[in-house]
């Protein structure tokens, strides 16, 4: 059965994550159930990668000046151009 992100915090999901990611390492567990916590950590990875995502998006509106959306870019590094 997959996991249902609905009711999970951020932080509980990661925390999930976590887990799956040790329990996978252990290899103590069999094919089938290593199987389904591999998908069950992909829909957590993605729940966070998009919650992380939309954070984002809300600090840098909230980071505007005088009601405008401004788009805040990080620099290049030497090794990015």
């Amino acid at each position: 059965m997959a996991i249902d992100t609905s009711k999970l915090s951020f932080e509980e999901a990661l925390e999930k994550l976590e887990a799956i990611v040790n329990q996978l390492q252990s290899g103590d567990i069999k094919l089938e159930e290593s199987m389904d916590a591999f998908q069950d950590g992909m829909i957590l990875s993605k729940y966070c990668s998009q919650t992380l995502e939309n954070a984002e998006e809300t600090m840098t509106k909230l980071m505007t000046e005088n009601g405008q959306l401004e788009v805040f870019e990080e620099p290049l590094s030497q090794g990015d151009q």
